[in-house]
Formats: structure tokens, C-alpha cells, sequence
């Protein structure tokens, strides 16, 4: 991605399963209207309640490989058995029009939105404990104990993965992780780089020869 003429800041949430990170988000565009969630295309099937173009586009594998192929994606990957991958042209006209995007993806998608966006603003949110995370997975009753024994296996790789990102939350106490996150939003949009661009008739006068 190229960021000439991109105003919008670009936002990575990535966390093991469990951990609570779309509460989080959902949570965080309650309060926060400027931050919009871009919708990511996967081909594991809709859990019950989930709504294509809502939560994700559902779409099978043979279209999904085919859009990779293309170049469709800005960044994708194979999660537990599922693609996951967002949409380049999408992503880039929205944050060409000035709005903040926000990804929930995993740790590859994070390296290579960094890669392609050295200025997006990365956070990882991690469980209080693996106990905790454990208690939470089975709570859900909605998977297996294979497939909640493969997730927190899945965890602990993930969580090693902590010291790639910029911010780091610790989803103890919801209330606190959502203060903490919105606060990460805030202090981003303040950031100089970010300021210039949106600011140009304020700023470019000052620097003019």
C-alpha cells in the first residue's frame, strides 16, 4: 500500500482466541464512531447469529484462492484450518477518504500489514492468565474439548508472537481493556504524521519556502 494521499490511520487488533478481543472492539466502536471495522473475507462457515457482509463476507475456498491469486488481498491467511483476508481496494478507498479502519486479524496478518503499512497503530490483547483463557474457551460450549485443547496450544504460540506489536492489553478487567483501548485510538490520532495530513491548510503554510 502505498500511503500517499491516506489521511485515515489504520488500526491492527490481534489476539489469541479467547482473550476477548471482539468484545473489545465491538465495545470500542460504541464509544467511538470515527473507527470503522473492516469486514474480512473467510471461508470457515457462519456461527449461528453472524450475517455475511456483517461480521465477515463468507465465501468458498475456490473464490477466496482465486481473489488471492489476483492480488485482491492486502493481507491473508490460513487460520485453524480457514482463510481469512481483507480486501485491498476496499481497505485503501476508505482510508483514502479520510476514515479511521480497524482490522481484527491474527499475528500474520498483522506482519504484513506492517510491512505494507509501517504507520498502522498494532495492540494485542492478551488474557489475564492461560488458566483464565482455558475457562473461557470452555465456557463458550460451543466447541469440543479437542478442538478448545487445539485452540489453547494455538494460544500459546500466538501469545509469543506479543513482542511484534506496539500496544499491549491485558483483558482482566473489561471496562479497564476498553479504556485502555480507546485511549491507544485517541493518543494515534494525535500523532504528528496523522495531524499533517488531516490538517494540511493549517500546516502546509508553515513549512513553505
Amino acid at each position: 500500500m502505498t500511503t500517499t494521499g491516506i489521511s485515515g490511520s489504520l488500526f491492527i487488533v490481534s489476539a489469541p482466541s479467547g482473550a476477548g478481543k471482539t468484545t473489545l472492539v465491538r465495545l470500542l466502536l460504541e464509544q467511538d464512531a470515527q473507527v470503522h471495522l473492516s469486514v474480512s473475507y473467510t471461508t470457515r462457515p457462519p456461527r449461528p447469529g453472524e450475517i455475511s457482509g456483517r461480521e465477515y463476507h463468507f465465501i468458498g475456498v475456490p473464490e477466496f484462492l482465486a481473489m488471492r491469486d489476483r492480488g485482491d488481498f492486502l493481507e491473508w491467511a490460513e487460520v485453524h484450518g480457514n482463510y481469512y483476508g481483507s480486501s485491498r481496494a476496499w481497505l485503501e478507498g476508505q482510508m483514502r477518504a479520510g476514515r479511521d479502519m480497524l482490522l481484527e486479524i491474527d499475528w500474520q496478518g498483522a506482519q504484513q500489514l506492517r510491512a505494507r503499512f509501517p504507520q498502522a497503530v498494532s495492540v494485542f490483547i492478551m488474557p489475564p492468565s492461560l488458566g483464565e483463557l482455558e475457562r473461557r474457551l470452555r465456557g463458550r460450549a460451543s466447541d469440543s474439548a479437542e478442538v478448545i485443547a487445539r485452540r489453547l496450544g494455538a494460544a500459546k504460540d500466538e501469545m509469543r508472537r506479543v513482542r511484534e506489536f506496539q500496544y499491549v492489553i491485558i483483558n482482566n478487567d473489561l471496562q479497564q481493556a476498553v479504556g485502555d483501548l480507546v485511549a491507544v485510538v485517541r493518543a494515534a490520532r494525535l500523532r504528528l504524521d496523522r495531524q499533517e495530513e488531516r490538517h494540511l491548510a493549517l500546516f502546509a503554510p508553515l513549512f513553505q519556502e
